[in-house]
């Protein structure tokens, strides 16, 4: 392009207390274009974006920003607002208690005379919500919808407030297929109707179908700026970027080595809290073996994770029937103290909001499931604990400075060492992971994943939730399909390909259940 770039953010470097988060970072940014951001966990592209949309505000950094032809020295989030420039966070920013039209229009409220001026509020919001393909009434509580709506709320507030460069970060780590769709869909509406887009992301079949530019972070050093459009430009050149080295193999190797049953779920059956006459899991049954990784897949609303939870204490349902056996004998799961005496463990998909505790540190929140084996007469021996979570940074390669840092200043894939951390001090016989790699970046993937095959090793039971086919196909030795609440079948590795655990995952099997 010949115009000069929307953006170019020169030499920034930033640095937090015994950390450099970045280092001489530049980035250019051409008007109308989609610019992706790629980087692993902890590469520093979230800070840049901070930088960007003044979160760290000018002078907590060195360099500089040049937006539309003039340098530019943000303060606050509102004065880069002012100039244009709107971040969207993974962690929505809306309030559930407030109608689509008033988050929309929070802190840009549209009155007159010291009085909202309700009439054009929700005239505005209905115009804004037509931008982004939404038909819901404006009055409408955001607690009613669902996040890939949420999502678009977003949007539309950040269009009420004359975007010029919109900022998305991870946009889709929490849509399904059919959001996430829709989603880049309206990224490139946005981009015919001249929004220029920074979007991070690490899923890099997002960023083939919407960038058009692509810049590589790592270790907070700008590595290279790729033509997304080059015929060169793959998946895989883009991880050799953000890791340094190619992945040609995405998942270690493994020879499993696998014993007696370890757990089995004999006719399990869990009701909707608030519906109880709706089966979200019906009659299911599965086992699992030591030293055996068994997967779960189903498409959202399947019942993957309301199967795991009922099983982990009843911590999901209601009017719940069945057995659990652990070698063979009937075992007590009822409440989340028993199901950890009975050797089992249950690392949440969402593990920010229940897999962690993100204002304590990192040695708290590893000890967390096993407090027994720390205390003694009631009283936690913090120096055992401290060594133990050492331990455990050391052995997990958990990127920190020190165990006393707080959880919620880790990446998400070091947040997820720390959760896998904290269940295997636990030391149970059973494992079971929802979407162990949700919103971390292939090479974190990759340390997971081999963590994930040795504690097979060890004779652990592993049982894996993932929304991801092939992570299901490369990573486990047996997959279940779950669709309905139904298990429709139980397939061997050998024989498991997309599009078989697809037809699986889409159908109810009429003869009995497996």
């Amino acid at each position: 392009m010949d115009q000069a770039p929307i953006l170019e953010m020169r030499s920034i470097t930033k640095e937090f207390p015994g950390v450099k988060a970045l280092s001489e970072v530049t980035l250019a940014v051409q008007r109308g274009e989609v610019h992706a951001i790629c980087g692993e966990n902890g590469a520093g592209k979230s800070t840049l974006m901070n930088i960007l949309s003044g979160v760290y505000p000018h002078g907590t950094y060195s360099g500089d920003i040049v937006y539309d032809g003039r340098v530019c020295q943000f303060g606050s989030i509102s004065d880069s607002e002012k100039a244009g420039i709107v971040i969207i966070h993974q962690e929505l920013a809306l309030s559930p208690y407030l109608s689509i039209a008033e988050n929309i229009f929070i802190g840009n409220e549209r009155a007159t005379g010291g009085w909202i001026d309700w009439g054009t509020t929700e005239k505005l919001a209905r115009e804004y919500l037509q931008r982004v393909g939404m038909l819901d009434n404006p009055a409408t509580k955001v607690a009613e919808l669902g996040v890939g709506k949420q999502q678009l709320v977003e949007i539309a507030k950040a269009l009420s407030k004359k975007v010029e460069l919109l900022i998305l970060d991870e946009p889709t780590a929490a849509l399904n297929d059919g959001d996430s769709a829709r989603l880049l869909d309206l990224i490139l509406e946005l981009k015919a109707q001249g929004v220029t887009s920074i979007l991070i992301s690490h899923k890099l079949n997002e960023i083939k179908k919407v960038a058009d530019t692509v810049t590589i972070i790592r270790d907070g050093h700008t590595i290279e700026t790729l033509d997304a459009s080059s015929a060169e430009v793959n998946e895989d050149r883009i991880i050799k970027g953000m890791v340094g080295r190619d992945l040609t193999n995405r998942f270690p190797e493994h020879t499993p080595t696998i014993g007696e049953e370890l757990l089995r779920i004999e006719d399990w059956t869990v009701h909707h809290p608030s519906d109880r006459g709706r089966k979200v899991v019906d009659g299911a049954r599965l086992s699992v073996r030591a030293g055996e990784i068994v997967g779960i897949a189903g498409l959202m609303g399947a019942g993957r994770t309301e199967l795991a939870m009922s099983v982990f204490g009843h911590s999901w349902g209601v009017d719940i029937s069945g057995t659990v056996y652990k070698r063979g004998k009937p075992v007590n799961t009822r409440t989340v103290p028993a199901a950890i005496r009975a050797g089992l463990a249950y690392a949440t998909e969402d593990r920010k909001t229940y897999g962690l505790n993100l204002i304590e540190d990192i040695a708290r929140n590893v000890s967390a499931a096993g407090l027994g084996k720390l205390s003694r007469f009631g009283w936690v021996d913090r120096n055992h604990e401290h060594v133990v979570a050492e331990q455990y940074r050391d052995d997990m390669n958990i990127k920190a400075p020190s165990v006393a840092t707080l959880t919620g200043k880790l990446s998400g894939g070091n947040q997820q060492k720390v959760v896998l951390s904290k269940w295997m001090f636990a030391d149970p016989d059973v494992l079971i992971l929802d979407e162990p790699t949700r919103g971390i970046d292939v090479g974190a993937k990759y340390e997971i994943y081999t963590i994930i095959n040795r504690l097979a090793d060890q004779n652990k039971g592993i049982i894996v939730i993932s929304s991801e086919l092939p992570e299901l196909i490369g990573l486990c030795d047996r997959i279940y399909t779950l669709s309905e609440g139904v298990i429709t079948a139980e397939i061997p590795r050998a024989d498991a390909t997309p599009e078989r655990l697809m037809r699986s995952m889409t159908k109810i099997k009429e003869e009995d259940h497996l």
